[in-house]
């Protein structure tokens, strides 16, 4: 039950981030320039992560030359989420770790979780008391608030194209805001 609600949830999120809200998230995802734009590193990191089994993606895997991977949205946000992790010093070996926990949470989870770091150690919190407890311990502790994140890439998603794994044709939104990006590209190219 618990179970079912959280698909639903995850549904929902995905409904709001995707042009076919019917579509579930294994079926759409972005090619890995895209990704790259979208959570703001280079194709050689987004190539190595993937080839190092750091973060790869969900949808497609590369299979051989040609072939093109494909991310999901949860996928750039842990992307995204590791690129912060390096800019602020946090070694590979703890990043591989921060990375097992995010992969192991829905796009729900991930948006009430906040990342500190020591610089030593990744912690998660999913509460103010957690945050509170954290910081009393006297450390001078950095955090990456998920949903912070979350929010830019929902941002900028929707400027890049989504493809469907099977191959089959997008529906494009029709509302007032995809009309106005719709407009603004007609202008524009």
């Amino acid at each position: 039950m618990v179970e079912e609600a959280s698909n639903r949830d995850a549904a929902v999120e995905q409904g709001e981030l995707f042009p076919d809200a019917s579509l579930p998230d294994e079926l759409v995802g972005y090619r890995g320039p895209a990704a790259c734009q979208i959570a703001g590193i280079t194709y050689r990191q987004l190539d190595y992560w993937a080839r190092t089994k750091l973060v790869g993606p969900s949808i497609r895997g590369a299979a051989g030359s040609g072939s093109q991977r494909l991310y999901s949205f949860k996928d750039i946000l842990v992307l995204k989420v590791v690129k912060r992790l390096l800019d602020t010093g946090v070694s590979l070996h703890n990043i591989r770790v921060a990375v097992e926990h995010l992969r192991n949470r829905g796009v729900q989870d991930l948006a009430r979780l906040t990342l500190f770091s020591d610089g030593t150690t990744v912690y998660e919190c999913t509460s103010a008391e957690e945050v509170v407890d954290l910081l009393q311990g006297g450390q001078g502790v950095f955090g990456i608030a998920v949903s912070g994140a979350m929010r830019e890439i929902s941002g900028t998603i929707h400027d890049f194209p989504a493809e469907r794994a099977d191959g089959a044709e997008l529906v494009p939104l029709d509302d007032e805001l995809s009309r106005r990006r719709r407009d603004r590209q007609a202008e524009t190219g």
